[in-house]
């Protein structure tokens, strides 16, 4: 991961916009958008800066005394000069999501984003909501967060009741459904054979078991790119236990490594 994506609260905070023109407008509208105040070079306590400017050697200069003051500044269109980037945004409040190429290439953010628009149904807004009111409700049925885990990723799972890319008339009721449903731990293993080191190889079933499992088993010697497609809380273990763990397990193994034929058989 080359960059940090991170997302920030601008509630009422003053955040300096630099330039004029359509590049500073689209960005005090984002700020405003997001509850920020637009504000000049000279605000009192500004949280963070953004400079269109077309002139280069300005631009620099601009950014040079707004970092001196402290402040994280985005030049816009000039990633070697900023702090922090901008990505291609998907709004679906409180659902946002952004996509970045760190710079190398706005087009294909671009067009990444139009592809995953036409993806996410109008009511992810309206569904994130919902489970973030029903908050108390799903921890008084569902007292144990791994208990509250599980629940969740059984009703977002591809095809389930609250599946997120779905259209769902309903949130609230179809929360409410959900958390009176199970969420008693099923003890799984499953076994991951790696045969390249690129994760784009693996299946989406395969992706799915990675992101969700409780227990990760690396017996030999897995890429670590693909090991980082696992869920990053996961218990780590080099061997599987002669009593599996509780709940979804998932063992890579590498052909002809001893050490994962030992597991696996």
């Amino acid at each position: 991961m080359d960059k940090l994506p991170i997302f920030l609260d601008l509630k009422g905070k003053n955040v300096v916009v630099v330039g004029d023109g359509e590049a500073a407008a689209a960005k005090a509208r984002l700020v405003t958008a997001a509850g920020g105040i637009v504000t000049g070079e000279d605000a009192s306590r500004p949280m963070l800066a953004f400079v269109a400017l077309d002139d280069e050697g300005e631009a620099s200069a601009a950014a040079g005394r707004l970092r001196a003051r402290g402040l994280l500044v985005n030049v816009v269109d000039r990633p070697a000069l900023s702090d922090f980037l901008m990505g291609a945004i998907i709004d679906r409040s409180p659902v946002v999501v952004a996509i970045s190429t760190g710079g190398a290439t706005a087009s294909l953010s671009r067009a990444l984003r139009g592809r995953l628009e036409a993806l996410l149904p109008a009511s992810l807004g309206p569904l994130a909501a919902a489970i973030g009111s029903a908050r108390a409700a799903a921890s008084a049925a569902h007292p144990g967060v791994s208990d509250r885990r599980r629940l969740w990723e059984r009703a977002l799972a591809e095809g389930a009741a609250l599946d997120p890319l779905r259209t769902i008339g309903d949130a609230a009721a179809a929360v409410a459904a959900a958390i009176d449903g199970g969420s008693a731990a099923v003890t799984e293993v499953r076994t991951i054979t790696v045969t390249s080191p690129d994760p784009g190889e693996l299946t989406l079933n395969q992706l799915a078991l990675l992101g969700r499992c409780d227990t990760l088993v690396v017996p030999g010697a897995v890429p670590a790119a693909i090991i980082d497609r696992a869920r990053r809380d996961a218990v780590r273990l080099a061997t599987l236990p002669d009593l599996a763990p509780e709940g979804l397990t998932v063992v890579l193994a590498v052909p002809g490594d001893q050490a994962s034929s030992s597991v696996s058989q």
